[in-house]
């Protein structure tokens, strides 16, 4: 069955837990969408166009993987993608309440669109992408965390002068 999965997020930067559940679901999904979000809700280090030329550079081996930026309702953009199924990360516990409460208004708005859950490899677990800023913002080293062109723009956009 060629099914699509969306993976959205907001990839303030693309971690190498993000580049994990994309790697294995390319494995499993005849096509991957990483689907970035401008979500206006958050102030993002990196423009929407970084964010999506970030998540290119590192999955340009895939195949199956498109990256797109988007600006609606994921329902939404799902559908105009042609999606079956929202793929979401758990790292912990912690996230469940609020992935499950995700997962059930998605549902809600788009019956037919379901959400699979995906927990990072366990060297991934504890990486967000709000720690690597702070990491990065003091000047620390992110190198196991991120993949090396987003540890290049870190260090751009927290150069000291």
């Amino acid at each position: 069955m060629n099914v699509t999965a969306i993976y959205p997020g907001t990839f303030d930067p693309i971690t190498n837990g993000h580049l994990d559940l994309i790697a294995r679901a390319a494995k499993v999904y005849f096509r991957v969408i990483v689907a970035v979000a401008v979500n206006q809700d958050k102030s993002p280090l990196f423009t929407i166009d970084e964010r999506v030329r970030l998540a290119q550079q590192i999955t340009s081996n895939y195949v199956n993987v498109e990256i797109i930026g988007f600006d609606t309702l994921l329902v939404d953009c799902a559908r105009e993608q042609g999606a079956h199924v929202i793929l979401r990360g758990l790292r912990a516990v912690s996230d469940f309440e609020y992935e499950f409460q995700l997962a059930s208004m998605n549902r809600r708005l788009s019956p037919d669109l379901e959400t699979m859950f995906m927990t990072p490899a366990e060297q991934y677990e504890f990486i967000s992408s709000s720690m690597i800023r702070e990491i990065a913002k003091l000047g620390g080293d992110v190198s196991s965390f991120v993949p090396d062109v987003v540890r290049q723009k870190l260090l751009e956009k927290f150069s000291r002068e």
